[in-house]
């Protein structure tokens, strides 16, 4: 029996939550039953090539020039000399719309646009062109989407609009992580002294792209106002991006040359939460739902975000404490000073809480597959999920 083949379509396999995700998918789907192959915007190589090519998928290049049509192109080049394809499976936002519309002009039976972000803020002081070209999309992606998935409600409304809920197609899926290495015991003296930290630190520290929307100099004021009061803290910067440069510019002007580690891009997310950091701190400016909020709660990570994370990512509430960034650096600093004091939880503790809950890759896979499954053989699958009580019902 041939696999299901589903075509995957994104900007590029770097390391980010949707990236992330994806990989976790290709780990623990049943490779004989599913052909995962990624079309990326980019001819440049990105982290998880290699072992994309490893797990037997392909990356199929399709660089996006902001050329429609040379872009369409290359997008039925692709799909005829490597299809057939049986679903297409689009990561790209509003840009899902285009994608669609070309897939199914090429015949590809299951169209799914799948919405990460919300991105409604920047869209609200969009310019004319730039509204005109979202209700284009959005139009299209109504018009030929097969499916749509969201990884939370907000995520939803930004993409398919505040009724999207009246329409059976859509749904919200729950992206999931692998908690195996969350079970792993990691030596906090061995990991710190990495970064030149001490174990009788305090270590306050963010995973992320070093990109605005992530607030990382928001994070930097933050700093500051804990090295006044805490004279043991110290700060971990986990991820690269654009904002690399003037970010480590800023913290030599805050006094923090010393006391900070940007650590770039890392593959041992859960051996950093363990081993190194004691606070977590996530300033977004807007959050669909973060990978990286599960795997602080898995870690037992205590965590200080703004109010723009969505409820829906919150598991141990023990572990989050909300707060609007209009409260200010110092507020930040109090807060997350006070949950470096409380004692942690143990992490094994913390990973069970994850574990039977609904972002366990395992159940967030099985979930797609079989949405794959029951649109490529004509069979009707579950509708969307209404309400976030009745899609806790029975969860742990």
């Amino acid at each position: 029996m041939k696999p299901l083949r589903v075509l995957h379509v994104l900007g590029a396999m770097n390391r980010g939550g949707v990236e992330t995700w994806l990989m976790h998918v290709l780990r623990h789907i049943d490779r004989e039953r599913f052909q995962m192959d990624f079309l990326v915007h980019t001819d440049q190589p990105a982290a998880y090539d290699a072992e994309i090519l490893a797990l037997g998928s392909r990356i199929l290049r399709c660089p996006h020039t902001g050329d429609p049509l040379l872009y369409a192109r290359r997008f039925f080049h692709i799909t005829k000399r490597d299809g057939p394809f049986d679903v297409l499976h689009s990561h790209v936002h509003h840009f899902s719309g285009f994608v669609l519309a070309l897939g199914r002009i090429a015949g590809i039976p299951v169209r799914i646009a799948h919405s990460h972000n919300v991105t409604a803020p920047a869209e609200l002081e969009a310019g004319l062109v730039r509204k005109t070209y979202l209700g284009a999309m959005e139009r299209l992606m109504r018009t030929y989407c097969t499916d749509g998935f969201a990884v939370s409600e907000p995520a939803a409304a930004a993409l398919f609009g505040p009724e999207w809920s009246q329409d059976r197609r859509l749904r919200v899926l729950y992206c999931g992580i692998d908690l195996a290495p969350f079970r792993v015991a990691f030596d906090p003296v061995v990991v710190r002294a990495e970064f030149g930290f001490s174990r009788n630190d305090v270590i306050f520290g963010h995973v992320g792209r070093l990109a605005p929307v992530k607030n990382h100099f928001f994070f930097l004021e933050v700093a500051a106002c804990i090295s006044s009061r805490e004279p043991r803290a110290k700060f971990l910067l986990v991820g690269d991006g654009p904002l690399r440069p003037e970010l480590e510019k800023r913290a030599v002007a805050l006094g923090l040359k010393e006391t900070i580690a940007f650590a770039g891009l890392r593959s041992d997310i859960p051996r950093l939460m363990i081993g190194a950091m004691d606070v977590f701190l996530m300033p977004s400016l807007y959050e669909g739902l973060p990978l990286v909020l599960m795997e602080t709660q898995a870690a037992g990570l205590p965590c200080v975000a703004s109010e723009a994370l969505p409820t829906e990512a919150i598991v141990n509430p023990t572990l989050i404490h909300r707060l609007p960034l209009s409260a200010g650096p110092l507020e930040w600093a109090r807060a997350a000073s006070e949950a470096a004091a409380r004692p942690r939880i143990g992490w094994r503790r913390a990973v069970e809480k994850l574990d039977a809950g609904r972002f366990d890759i395992r159940r967030g896979t099985r979930q797609m597959c079989d949405i794959y499954v029951g649109r490529g053989s004509g069979r009707p699958t579950a509708g969307p999920q209404r309400g976030l009580a009745e899609r806790n019902q029975g969860e742990g």
